[in-house]
């Protein structure tokens, strides 16, 4: 499975400090953000990885991440996307990396404590069809919020105002490969935007949508509540002794 970390958009909700650089770039304790994503692929057994970024402060990604070599990888491929297209726009960018193959898609912003390593395992082994990870959460109407009856779910409302229930959709999907004959077939939401979520409920409509609940905590860092919320659930836990990155991503030299 190949794995693709989603780092472009313009970070308008954390203005001033994306005014000099990517959000993804930022600090989430002592490490730059999009180190946790690159590590929560790597940690599941995933080696072939694509940076979708974009806008003015691209090229700093290559200076920062190089070829993996911190991470243990021999090679990360870049792709840039221009504009602000939304998450499945910038999925679509990838179809050419992954030739075919399964991927494992995550947000450049969230941040996990745990490992997504049994969920990629029971991907590979699932067949046609699609995954994506839940996390209870109190605050669902922030998020995608999955509908779930029995073992099934039946639809994703993006952000509702009376969430049908407290299970959020995680940054974390994984996706076979017609998924970017799905994102063809969009059109832009009121915000403009081509939304996942209306490439996950294709999948749904099909009955090839599975999912499991990530274990640990979770969150994103778009916001300055966020972004702060980060750094404190990651050193908290690194004050317990309980590591987030297993190689930090550090250079070795």
């Amino acid at each position: 499975m190949k794995g693709i970390v989603l780092a472009g958009g313009t970070g308008s909700r954390l203005f001033p400090l994306t005014k000099i650089t990517n959000k993804h770039l930022l600090p989430i304790y002592d490490k730059p953000m999009i180190y946790y994503p690159i590590q929560t692929l790597v940690d599941a057994g995933i080696q072939d990885l694509l940076i979708v970024t974009g806008g003015r402060n691209s090229g700093d990604f290559l200076r920062l991440l190089a070829n993996g070599k911190g991470f243990g990888l021999k090679h990360i491929n870049y792709t840039y996307q221009e504009g602000e297209g939304g998450i499945a726009d910038a999925l679509a960018l990838a179809e050419h990396f992954a030739d075919g193959d399964k991927i494992c898609v995550i947000l450049g912003d969230n941040i996990i404590q745990g490992s997504i390593a049994k969920a990629v395992s029971d991907f590979e082994k699932q067949g046609p069809g699609a995954k994506i990870l839940l996390k209870q959460v109190h605050d669902a109407e922030r998020f995608g919020v999955a509908e779930i009856v029995g073992d099934r779910i039946v639809g994703i409302e993006e952000k509702p105002k009376k969430p049908k229930s407290d299970y959020a959709v995680t940054g974390i999907y994984m996706y076979d490969e017609t998924v970017f004959s799905k994102t063809r077939t969009l059109v832009p939401s009121s915000r403009g935007e081509l939304e996942i979520t209306d490439v996950n409920n294709a999948y749904i409509r099909e009955g090839t949508m599975t999912f499991n609940y990530l274990d640990g905590w979770w969150t994103d860092a778009g916001t300055f509540e966020s972004l702060l919320r980060a750094a404190n659930l990651v050193h908290d836990t690194a004050q317990k002794g309980e590591p987030v990155l297993a190689a930090h991503g550090e250079d070795g030299e």
